[in-house]
């Protein structure tokens, strides 16, 4: 079996699928701009976690984190800040979510050998 290389990508993936259920969780599944970014944004976030997960490259970070920031901003694009459980929610996961991908990208030497190049001399 292969070792797992980022914990931060199964974590990312079980918030994609928080992400997916949250509109019913958190009572906002009757609007459908919200429940469309929730499930869209999810599945994404779904896939490329697990993607990392098992075939870890440093793309797929960059686009978890790509991920992450659009749920922070996503409120405000697509005019649902004003419901706070919905804004809280895309915020704080969007937050966690870009987290944990400039984390697994800034920590990996792979993925960033050029930061790294000092640490080793």
């Amino acid at each position: 079996m292969k070792q797992l290389k980022h914990w931060q990508d199964p974590v990312n993936a079980l918030i994609g699928v928080w992400t997916i259920a949250s509109p019913w969780i958190m009572n906002f599944a009757g609007e459908p701009t919200l429940s469309y970014n929730a499930t869209i944004v999810g599945m994404l976030l779904v896939a490329v976690a697990l993607g990392a997960t098992f075939v870890p490259r440093a793309w797929e970070e960059w686009s978890e984190a790509i991920i992450g920031v659009w749920m922070i901003v996503s409120p405000w694009a697509l005019h649902f800040a004003e419901q706070r459980d919905a804004r809280m929610t895309f915020v704080i996961t969007g937050v966690v979510v870009t987290a944990l991908a400039l984390w697994t990208l800034a920590t990996d030497r792979e993925y960033t050998p050029w930061m790294h190049r000092g640490a080793s001399q």
